[in-house]
């Protein structure tokens, strides 16, 4: 996700030329559409033929479509590949209040959107994590298999309220804004190149000046309240579909919470640890993030 912190930028002087495998997948530019799911314009990207099985990737907290757009294309040759801005995100419309089960068929309802059709496969990073695996309880019938990405059993009390105590400031300049942009939970490592395509895509101008693409709303909701909402954990051992979860090393979840999920899922569904990823892989160690996806769909597809 990213927030109005420190910035990131102050570092991007020191970028080498950006890699070929980079500059190949962003000259594969995606389809941009919008389907309306739940009385709400949903924007969505998507890569590859329509005749393809889907996939779909799905964005954290704060963050939006753009930023699978140097992963989906490694998958293009094989899948119809859609990420959607859920709502209050990215360019999608806003809503009066924000929840998981909305998001959820938000995920499921842009496969149709994007011309494909089929059981979709669903890939969620962090919040996201938590939208797919929502969606694989409430349409599990209709989704052949999940991933999760470095998504905790349960929200940090602490890091949730630092977010939505956090008010987002307008700035007057694209260049102010965009030397803004950083990430939270903050890593180690963004690799600068990512970082700066990720910002562009993060930033829109307002009456007022530019603003970042998100609702400063979304963190109103209480996403994983017991009262209202399952937790991680309950839905880890309820969901039918096939699944697998990727652990970051240096991310969110710790080890003794990474034991946990282990222990829920084994054997029936893998678990991956990415060494030394941050949380937010696609953006430190995309490369190593693409090939266990990669191999994770080789597996399903002769286990199917």
């Amino acid at each position: 996700m990213n927030t109005g912190g420190k910035g990131l930028f102050s570092h991007f002087h020191l970028t080498p030329t950006e890699p070929s495998w980079f500059a190949t997948a962003l000259d594969q530019k995606p389809d941009h559409c919008d389907a309306e799911i739940a009385g709400c314009r949903v924007h969505l990207r998507a890569w590859g033929a329509e005749e393809l099985p889907p996939l779909v990737f799905v964005h954290g907290g704060r963050a939006h479509s753009g930023w699978w757009d140097h992963i989906a294309p490694f998958f293009s040759r094989t899948y119809r590949v859609i990420a959607p801005d859920l709502s209050g995100h990215g360019d999608s419309d806003t809503r009066p209040s924000y929840d998981l089960r909305t998001w959820a068929r938000e995920v499921v309802g842009v496969v149709p959107a994007a011309g494909a059709s089929g059981r979709p496969t669903i890939i969620g990073h962090s919040m996201g994590g938590l939208v797919t695996a929502t969606a694989a309880m409430r349409f599990g019938d209709h989704i052949d298999s999940i991933a999760v990405i470095d998504s905790p059993l349960r929200n940090s009390a602490r890091a949730v309220a630092r977010l939505r105590n956090r008010k987002p400031a307008q700035y007057r300049s694209r260049d102010e804004i965009l030397s803004r942009f950083t990430v939270a939970p903050s890593q180690e490592l963004v690799l600068p190149y990512i970082g700066r395509h990720i910002a562009v895509e993060s930033v829109r101008r307002t009456d007022t000046g530019w603003g970042w693409k998100f609702d400063p709303a979304i963190f109103d909701a209480d996403l994983l309240e017991p009262a209202d909402q399952e937790s991680l954990e309950t839905m880890f051992a309820k969901i039918r579909c096939r699944m697998g979860y990727l652990r970051c090393e240096a991310g969110l979840v710790s080890g003794t919470m990474a034991e946990r999920i282990r222990s829920i899922l084994l054997p029936r569904s893998p678990f991956v640890e990415l060494a030394a990823a941050g949380h937010h892989p696609m953006l430190d160690q995309p490369l190593q993030l693409v090939a266990t996806l990669r191999t994770l769909l080789a597996f399903w597809s002769i286990t199917s």
